[in-house]
């Protein structure tokens, strides 16, 4: 096991601060948001984009509803279904959506577009393809824009990701979760682990730059015996980069999840052996840990822009893109332009009857006030760099740091007696045995986490 594990993992630590918060991929987060009449909110904040210098930096969000089969563990919004006709219908509406929205970027240009789900590869290739091309007469796409898909490998052919190619998709992600047949089958979601092999082969001889692996610990019957072959596999695999999520088992919140017994999930205690196993092996292999969750290639942009400390946080995790400008697309997705959050409808006779009846989709959001814009800045800085120098930090925003920042400052003082946090007159430092508790850290800066609404809505920590 490599020694550099023991800078950033302190299981004492680890046990001590494994509460529920947000994982700040916004701020505020989505349970801030409020119900809105209209979809001005979202057209002017369009509009102003339009105009502005990053308006070659529009990134687009499809949300695909639609999946095969039912996976146990998965908390996301998601439609089970055998009928592809349902889809077509879904993008007759997702188009008018996409057709209504870009009148209002008529100057933006797109430089990624990622599709996400549910399941995106539920789709055809026919029907990927009928969507993309109307995407494309919609809004102007860079040369150089990266497009990224979600996929099953379930429930698809060797050849879809050549029709991927044909389309520009040069990105990929794969839901593997875990290679353990118990496992798989105790969550529903049985794969072959020779065509998830096959599968990343052939991505990369027909042009995707890279490829990520999802990977969840503390599923049912994982132990760190079975782990391990999951973690070995990717050795073989070799992804560009890999996603390692911890399982929030919350069946209040999501039905599904009431299949899967208590006493079928690891304790504690082995959950923490779990994650502390992963990071050190997936170190080992050669992978820069990322923030709190991915790992990439020394090689690989999201590795690069760590380094450079261009590192940014959206709703699909750690990204490149820096700019606050993400378009989402489709039933229940988010978009987050410059100082605005707005979400679709989640149901998905609401997002319809929205678009006939109005011609947009909007369901909530929030306009984020001064404060809000100072506070997700310094978040997003202490998530992406553990580190912020507060005197450039107050000079950007015009203000006194220490003082501004004064009640939050006081509460990072349990982290600070624990030497997890440095405050000195010219720096905030997340140190490594910090880093995995960042979200706990971050929560001092946040001013929504006391009103009722926010209370038991998230996953814990680890």
């Amino acid at each position: 096991m490599s020694d550099d594990i023991n800078h950033y993992f302190d299981q004492k630590v680890m046990q001590k601060y494994n509460t529920a918060g947000p994982r700040y991929t916004s701020y505020p987060t989505a349970v801030a948001f409020e119900a809105i009449d209209d979809g001005q909110l979202l057209t002017s904040a369009l509009s102003t984009l339009s105009q502005s210098s990053d308006a070659k930096k529009l990134s687009l969000y499809m949300h695909i509803p639609f999946c095969h089969s039912l996976c146990y563990y998965c908390g996301c919004n998601k439609i089970v279904t055998r009928h592809a006709d349902k889809a077509d219908v879904y993008l007759d509406y997702l188009i008018k959506e996409i057709q209504s929205q870009a009148k209002h970027a008529s100057n933006c240009s797109v430089d990624s577009l990622h599709l996400g789900g549910g399941t995106p590869s539920f789709l055809s290739p026919s029907q990927i393809a009928r969507l993309i091309t109307a995407t494309r007469a919609a809004f102007t796409f860079n040369p150089d824009l990266e497009m990224s898909i979600e996929v099953d490998p379930r429930e698809i052919e060797l050849s879809y990701v050549d029709e991927l190619a044909a389309l520009g998709f040069n990105r990929l992600s794969i839901g593997v979760q875990d290679i353990d047949e118990k496992v798989q089958q105790s969550i529903n979601r049985v794969q072959s682990t020779s065509f998830i092999r096959n599968l990343i082969a052939r991505a990369r001889q027909v042009g995707f730059h890279s490829v990520n692996v999802d990977l969840i610990y503390g599923l049912p019957h994982q132990t760190q015996d079975s782990f391990q072959s999951t973690l070995d596999e990717m050795r073989i695999m070799d992804p560009d980069r890999i996603s390692l999520f911890s399982y929030a088992h919350m069946p209040q919140l999501f039905a599904a999840q009431r299949k899967i017994k208590d006493q079928w999930l690891p304790d504690a205690q082995n959950k923490f052996a779990l994650f502390r196993q992963a990071i050190s092996e997936l170190t080992n292999q050669g992978y820069v840990f990322i923030g709190m969750d991915h790992f990439a290639k020394p090689t690989d942009e999201l590795s690069k822009a760590k380094t450079e400390q261009r590192l940014f946080r959206n709703f699909q995790g750690y990204t490149t893109s820096g700019a606050h400008a993400t378009l989402g697309l489709g039933v229940s997705s988010i978009s987050s332009i410059d100082n605005v959050y707005v979400q679709n409808h989640k149901k998905l006779k609401d997002y319809y009857s929205a678009i006939d009846e109005q011609g947009h989709a909007t369901s909530k959001g929030v306009k984020l006030t001064e404060d809000d814009n100072i506070r997700r800045a310094l978040i997003h800085a202490l998530m992406c760099n553990l580190h912020v120098n507060k005197q450039r930090f107050a000079k950007h925003y015009n203000i006194d740091f220490d003082a501004y920042f004064a009640k939050s400052l006081a509460s990072l003082s349990p982290f600070i007696e624990d030497k997890l946090v440095t405050n000195t007159a010219e720096d905030i430092i997340i140190h490594e045995r910090g880093r995995l508790i960042v979200r706990n850290i971050c929560m001092s800066f946040d001013q929504y986490l006391d009103k009722p609404l926010h209370q038991m809505r998230y996953s814990r920590v680890i």
